[in-house]
């Protein structure tokens, strides 16, 4: 009989968009996947179009046309002084955020290897280790603040770990990893000689804190995969343009990796990109004022319906309990809540390697226009209305 591989049995598809595929079928307000319901800016779309129409459509340079790798290590060094990345040798552009851990895991690590993943987690990770034949270690994030306990860090950490991955802004949490907590993990990586897997693709949303990367700490830089993406910054989720920062020695198991695994991204779009790397600081602090007012929309109109809200300090999640609204467990009440209230949101135990830790837990997501967010908290409301 036919089956499939091991590997891909032990994992699942994507929770996110499966649910964010049943509030389309509902006709639900679907804040469950992580993706703007307005338009770019528009002078990224005009890149991309003058691209296209000037026939940049064959292959880029596999890891990534030099404009655009110029653009990346411009952008860090102007907004992380003293933070220099050398655009031949320390950055692969990838297919998104996405590709790039997956192929910083691939190329970095051996079967058996252990990398250790703090949960809740973005669901990626996981799997993403999995099939790099490695083995996820969790160390548990604990509410409400969602803290590291050093002593469990510490325990995790055996003779086989090999890796780190750190979010921050974290997804699902919404969590901003302060500066003590980043310099626990950097004395780590650097007693241990580990190496980090930063995602770093919700930098530039900030409500409170700073977004810190873990690489301009000492000794960090020649150990530390920076991972980000056009996705979440500039309102381009589907162009799939990320880009991974490492030292030289690092960067080329990535590469190598990157050009078999997907040979490039698409040549137009990293053209298009190199305008998006250019916008002016005024364009970074409008983004976080309007997911702030998003933030400040949504977690009002959850806290009404009867949920209790966990208020994120950066990203566009919101991690929420659901143990006074219903005796559900997440995934059935998650389902229902799209079938009664007509709003999709992620049963939280789809972001933890324990399922039990997540069954009260439902993630949403606030990537929206402020239409699209009044009226999930209308419908909302009738969580809170007795029938």
């Amino acid at each position: 009989m036919l089956r499939i591989s091991r590997k891909a049995e032990s994992f699942t598809e994507s929770v996110i968009r499966e649910m964010n595929r049943l509030a389309v079928a509902a006709g639900a307000v679907s804040l469950a996947q992580g993706f703007p319901d307005f338009a770019c800016p528009p002078e990224l779309k005009a890149a991309a179009a003058a691209a296209v129409d000037a026939d940049v459509n064959q292959y880029a340079i596999t890891w990534g046309a030099k404009p655009l790798r110029d653009a990346i290590a411009a952008k860090t060094a102007r907004f992380h002084p003293g933070w220099v990345v050398d655009p031949e040798t320390q950055i692969t552009v990838t297919c998104g955020a996405t590709e790039g851990m997956i192929a910083a895991m691939l190329g970095l690590l051996d079967p058996g290897d252990e990398v250790i993943v703090f949960e809740p987690f973005y669901e990626n990770y996981g799997p993403d280790a999995i099939l790099s034949g490695a083995i996820p270690r969790y160390v548990t994030l604990h509410e409400p603040d969602w803290s590291i306990d050093p002593d469990e860090l510490r325990a995790a950490v055996t003779a086989r770990t090999r890796a780190i991955v750190v979010n921050t802004p974290h997804n699902p949490t919404g969590k901003v990893f302060r500066r003590d907590e980043l310099e626990l993990i950097a004395d780590l990586c650097r007693e241990h000689d580990l190496i980090a897997l930063t995602d770093d693709i919700y930098e530039h949303i900030v409500y409170e804190g700073a977004h810190i990367p873990l690489a301009t700490l000492p000794g960090m830089a020649e150990r530390t995969v920076s991972i980000n993406s056009l996705s979440k910054t500039y309102s381009v989720t589907g162009w799939r343009v990320g880009w991974a920062i490492a030292s030289p020695e690092l960067s080329i198991g990535i590469r190598r990796v990157h050009d078999f695994l997907t040979v490039g991204a698409a040549a137009p779009l990293q053209q298009a990109a190199v305008v998006a790397l250019g916008f002016p600081d005024t364009y970074y602090a409008a983004l976080a004022a309007a997911y702030r007012e998003r933030r400040e929309a949504l977690l009002p109109a959850l806290e009404a319906a009867g949920f209790r809200v966990h208020q994120p300090a950066g990203a566009y999640y919101v991690m929420t309990d659901i143990r006074d609204l219903t005796k559900d467990d997440d995934v059935t009440f998650a389902r229902r809540l799209i079938a009664e209230a007509g709003v999709a949101g992620v049963p939280g135990s789809s972001f933890f390697s324990r399922p039990e830790l997540g069954s009260t837990k439902v993630r949403f997501a606030f990537p929206k226009r402020l239409e699209t967010l009044a009226a999930a908290a209308e419908r909302l409301s009738r969580l809170a209305t007795p029938a």
